[in-house]
């Protein structure tokens, strides 16, 4: 069903990982998103993803040492319930920084306008094919912007909680800078299954202050492996 909430695993769990509060009052994203969306959305599914991986922990303790980022590149040396819980923490904490209420986004920065129309020739067409491959994304997933390792700016898509840091066969991987949840629970109580309406209305969401410094850290991060 499509608005069912995840069920926290059972298994007694040594904590490492820990829910990230909203960086805003969960009412602040509305009209496009809803108050009691976030509300489901943060504190129940997002908080499961949490729980349940903590509870993996007790098969796994290396992932008490492993931060968030570090573990999307080695899961494929995990089981499913790893990738998936992990998956699910990494993109839900990456979601709500790269959102931000009506008007307090800014905008992409000089050096981010540039490579955008390096990549795709303008903002509208960026727009465009990203809001295309969250659309066409079959079932559940994600819609991403990201830096390529090559420093190019791409769009790509990932299944279920599957992100482009991964090292997983059949993912473009990349730095993530920005990231749109297209699975239903994140659009279905205000949307139901029009599932465009829900990009075209969150676009004015986009936190580009927090996707510009996102940008800038992938270009110093690429720039010291260089040296």
């Amino acid at each position: 069903m499509a608005l069912a909430v995840l069920a926290a695993d059972a298994r007694p769990a040594l904590a490492a990982y820990v829910l990230p509060p909203l960086p805003y009052p969960v009412d602040a994203l509305a009209p496009s998103i809803d108050a009691t969306t976030m509300t489901i959305h943060h504190d129940r599914h997002h908080g499961a993803y949490v729980a349940n991986l903590n509870a993996r922990i007790v098969d796994h303790p290396e992932l008490k040492r492993l931060s968030l980022e570090d573990l999307q590149g080695r899961i494929s040396q995990y089981p499913a319930a790893v990738r998936n819980n992990g998956g699910g923490h990494y993109n839900h904490s990456l979601f709500w920084r790269v959102m931000a209420p009506p008007g307090e986004g800014g905008a992409p920065s000089p050096e981010l306008e540039t490579a955008i129309t390096a990549a795709f020739g303008s903002d509208d067409a960026l727009q465009e094919r990203f809001a295309q491959a969250a659309a066409n994304r079959f079932g559940s997933g994600w819609a991403w912007l990201i830096r390529r390792p090559d420093g190019a700016l791409a769009i790509t898509s990932t299944a279920n909680q599957d992100n482009p840091l991964m090292d997983l066969p059949g993912i473009e991987r990349g730095i993530p800078l920005l990231g749109l949840d297209v699975w239903e629970h994140a659009y279905y109580l205000n949307y139901q299954n029009r599932r465009p309406d829900y990009i075209a209305a969150w676009w004015s969401l986009v936190n580009w202050n927090e996707v510009n410094r996102r940008f800038a850290e992938g270009i110093d991060a690429g720039s010291a492996s260089e040296s």
